[in-house]
């Protein structure tokens, strides 16, 4: 059964409400130009109010990896989602086994720029490029590029991310077949503020039950 995380998160009670619905996983933007952006201490409030089994993703853009190491123990989080232009080498430097890198790929074309990553990251996310944002646009992904990096790269547990919603998201994972799927602004009543009935939605449709 595909996993589902709920990324954006920005309190407790958004936090808890995905875990209830049946969420595998939620995430912080620690990131200050995001619309969903959390402070590490505020990260860290929330977590320690959130039951065992939950995981527990940072999302950083091109970060110190020093940094990320630090707030990951400090705010008490798993993964680190790695959303910028981050190296193969930082990558590693962070943890292979505790990256989730993420590609924001333009076209099929660009599906050999994950192989360098291959052995120094833990998964893939694939996102919708924008070139004014990272992250967040709202905008579905090529699904045909994601099968494409697939065949590639088996080797990856394949998260997909980029435009989903409680309406597509079951077609996305029929088409697709992915280990997760990631949404944002797809479950949201505005941004950083989830819609509890829009997440419970999203993961009924994405585990379909």
């Amino acid at each position: 059964m595909v996993k589902v995380k709920v990324c954006g998160i920005t309190n407790l009670n958004d936090a808890l409400s995905a875990c209830h619905s049946g969420a595998d996983a939620v995430g912080f933007i620690l990131y200050p130009k995001s619309k969903r952006f959390i402070k590490a201490k505020d990260v860290r409030k929330i977590t320690s109010q959130l039951p065992p089994f939950l995981t527990k993703v940072g999302v950083f853009v091109n970060e110190d990896p020093r940094d990320v190491l630090e707030i990951l123990s400090y705010a008490h989080l798993d993964f680190a989602q790695l959303h910028g232009d981050e190296t193969p080498e930082e990558c590693e430097y962070v943890g292979a086994n505790r990256v989730i890198k993420v590609f924001r790929l333009k076209s099929e074309e660009e599906v050999e720029k994950i192989g360098p990553y291959v052995g120094k990251v833990r998964a893939i996310l694939l996102d919708t490029y924008d070139s004014k944002v990272y992250g967040g646009t709202g905008k579905p992904f090529d699904w045909k590029v994601a099968l494409k990096v697939k065949e590639r790269f088996p080797e990856f547990p394949l998260i997909l991310s980029g435009g989903l919603n409680p309406e597509n998201v079951k077609r996305a994972v029929e088409i697709v077949k992915p280990y997760a799927v990631d949404v944002s602004s797809g479950v949201e009543a505005e941004p950083g503020v989830k819609d509890g009935e829009k997440v419970k939605a999203f993961v009924r449709n994405a585990k379909c039950f």
